[in-house]
C-alpha cells in the first residue's frame, strides 16, 4: 500500500504546507544554542563548560546540516529563493558544505535507496560490526581522522589537490576560493563576530567540535537511518529505513531538527521537518507503521549495530 492511499488530497496538502515562520524559528533555535555555547565558555572557561559547549556545538552543526537538507528539498521555506539563499549561507556554509553538491548526491540516494546503486550504501551496508570495529570508528571520529578524510575526498573531487605535468602534487588556492567561497566567507564572518566580542579564540571550539563531536553524532544519526534495517535491499521505505524516537538530550545531539523521522521523510520528502512528528503520529494511527522499525532511542540502535561476541564466534 502506498502512503498516498492513506491520506486524502487535502490532508497531503496540509502535511506539505510550508511556513516561513516555522523555518525561521528553526534557524533561530539552532543559532541561539550556538551563541549560548560560545557564551558559556566565554563567561565560565573551565573543562566542564568546554565539554558541554563542544557537545552542544556538535549537535547544532548536525542541526545546520539537517536544515541544509530541508532547504535542499525545498521543503523548509515557502519560496525556492529563500530555501537556496538561507540554506546556502546560514546552514551549509558554516559547516563547510556546498548545498548543490550535497543535494546532487542526496537526490540519487532517494532514487536508489534499497538497491546496490544507492551512493550512500557503503556507509551502512556492512553493519552490524564487532564492538572493536565500532569503537575504532568512533575513535577516528573523535580524533579528527574522519573529518580529514572527508576534506581529502572533497578536495580531490573538486581538484583542490591535483597532479601537475611533472607528477607533483599541487594545491590550488584559486580552485579552493572559487568552489568554497561560501564556507570560507561564513567562517571568516564567524571569526570577525567573535573578535568583535573580544573572544576570537572561541572559534577553536567550532573547529574542535567539527573535528570530533559532530562526526560522532553524524555517524550515529546516519547509521540509525538505514543500518541493520529489516530489508536493506527492498525498495519499500518501511523495510529499508528506520525512524528513531529520541529523548530530549538526543534531540540536542544525534537528532536535531526532527532528523530522526527518516522513514517519514523517505515516504514523503516534501513534508517539512516541523510537520514530520504529526505525519509520524498519523501514519502510526492508520496502521501504516505496523511493520516498520521504530526505535525508542539511539542507544537501542547502537546495540543493533554491534555484533555480540557469541554471534561472531558462531
Amino acid at each position: 500500500m502506498k502512503v498516498t492511499e492513506c491520506f486524502s488530497r487535502e490532508e497531503i496538502q496540509d502535511l506539505c504546507q510550508r511556513s516561513n515562520l516555522h523555518a525561521w524559528f528553526a534557524f533561530l533555535v539552532s543559532w541561539g544554542i550556538i551563541v549560548f555555547a560560545f557564551w558559556l565558555v566565554a563567561f565560565w572557561p573551565n573543562p566542564l563548560t568546554v565539554l558541554v559547549a563542544l557537545m552542544l556545538l556538535g549537535g547544532r552543526q548536525l542541526g545546520l546540516a539537517a536544515l541544509m537538507h530541508e532547504c535542499g528539498h525545498g521543503s523548509l521555506f515557502k519560496t525556492r529563493a529563500l530555501n537556496q539563499s538561507v540554506g546556502k549561507w546560514l546552514a551549509a556554509a558554516p559547516v563547510f558544505y556546498r548545498i548543490d553538491d550535497y543535494m546532487k548526491n542526496h537526490l540519487k540516494h532517494h532514487a536508489k535507496i534499497g538497491s546496490r546503486e544507492d551512493p550512500d550504501l557503503s556507509r551502512y551496508e556492512r553493519y552490524p560490526v564487532s564492538a572493536s570495529s565500532f569503537r575504532r570508528k568512533i575513535i577516528r571520529d573523535l580524533t579528527g581522522r574522519t573529518t580529514w578524510n572527508y576534506f581529502r575526498i572533497v578536495f580531490n573531487a573538486n581538484k583542490i589537490f591535483y597532479v601537475d605535468e611533472q607528477n607533483k602534487k599541487r594545491f590550488s588556492v584559486r580552485q579552493l576560493v572559487v568552489k568554497f567561497h561560501a564556507p570560507i566567507i561564513a567562517n571568516i564572518a564567524m571569526i570577525i563576530i567573535l573578535t568583535a566580542f573580544a573572544n576570537p579564540w572561541l572559534y577553536l571550539l567550532w573547529l574542535t567540535s567539527y573535528f570530533s563531536c559532530y562526526m560522532v553524532f553524524s555517524r550515529i544519526r546516519n547509521l540509525a537511518e538505514h543500518a541493520v534495517v529489516p530489508e536493506l535491499f527492498n525498495d519499500d521505505p518501511v523495510m529499508n529505513t528506520r525512524t528513531t524516537i529520541p529523548s530530549w538530550w538526543e534531540r540536542l545531539t544525534f537528532a536535531p531538527n526532527s532528523v530522526c523521522y527518516h522513514l517519514e521523510h523517505h515516504l514523503m520528502p516534501s513534508v517539512p521537518k516541523y510537520r514530520l512528528a504529526h505525519f509520524h503520529n498519523e501514519l502510526k494511527a492508520r496502521g501504516f507503521l505496523d511493520k516498520a522499525d521504530i526505535a525508542d532511542e539511539y542507544f537501542e540502535v547502537v546495540r543493533k549495530l554491534v555484533v555480540k561476541p557469541e554471534v561472531q564466534a558462531a
